[in-house]
């Protein structure tokens, strides 16, 4: 009997032991391939719960490529495209909402002038493929608007971008109100569908941040069930920079 029971005793542990580890398989930190940029390199992470959701998810610039940027081309400014880094997000972030990061370098920046005209990247993070935001040419879709409930307050569309989106700018940010420009955050749109979220930042203000943290709008009503950032952290670690989207909720589609 005795020996019985110490069989059921060790089964049910290695059972539990089982069920355990199942349970944390999907935790954990995970990179993405590291892509070049200019003289330095740059690559995606995320941070999963064990039910493989989204707590973290961030581009990494390291200080080589920071150091390395193409200065001013006495262009006047403009979303220029050819300073641009498709970043791939690891496998394991195969369920959460964000599908692939676009880095944009703009070392004029682009208008409005003497507002957005600063050294500064576009940080993009997006819903749909790289393969599907080149797509995003049709003039009629690119200009069509989100409608407002999905949209945070005070926030309006302006310039729509072939192969990026339709952008949208919180009117209240200190830029837009006689302030200097480090930092905003922009959401984007392609066939009034909210398809990017892009932390705007001035490499001045990335070079000189340890640690900072702001809170992103929220809508009153969502397009798409799933999990969404709350809010944008800047971060140093070792000898490179994150900008991090985390403060993930599930939101429902209404």
């Amino acid at each position: 009997m005795k020996k019985l029971l110490f069989v059921f005793t060790a089964a049910a542990l290695v059972l539990t032991s089982c069920t355990k580890d199942k349970d944390q398989s999907k935790a954990g930190i995970f990179k993405g391939p590291e892509t070049t940029m200019h003289e330095g390199k740059a690559w995606t992470w995320v941070q999963l719960d064990k039910d493989g959701n989204p707590v973290k998810v961030a581009i990494t610039v390291n200080e080589e490529a920071l150091n390395s940027m193409p200065a001013d081309d006495g262009s006047g400014g403009g979303h220029d495209h050819s300073n641009n880094v498709v970043l791939s997000l690891p496998s394991q972030a195969a369920n959460i909402a964000f599908k692939h990061a676009w880095v944009n370098w703009n070392p004029a920046g682009h208008p409005p002038a003497n507002i957005y005209t600063k050294p500064h990247f576009d940080f993009h993070f997006y819903t749909v493929s790289s393969a599907e935001r080149e797509t995003f040419v049709d003039p009629a879709k690119l200009a069509a608007s989100v409608p407002a409930e999905y949209l945070p307050a005070n926030y309006i569309g302006i310039d729509p971008v072939p192969t990026m989106g339709k952008h949208y700018v919180d009117v209240t940010s200190p830029e837009l109100n006689g302030q200097p420009f480090t930092e905003t955050f922009i959401l984007g749109s392609y066939d009034a569908k909210i398809n990017f979220y892009e932390p705007m930042i001035t490499l001045e203000f990335l070079k000189a941040t340890t640690n900072y943290e702001r809170t992103i709008p929220q809508p009153a009503k969502y397009q798409q069930s799933g999990y969404y950032p709350t809010k944008m952290r800047i971060q140093k670690a070792g000898q490179a920079t994150n900008i991090i989207l985390e403060g993930f909720v599930y939101r429902t589609a209404s």
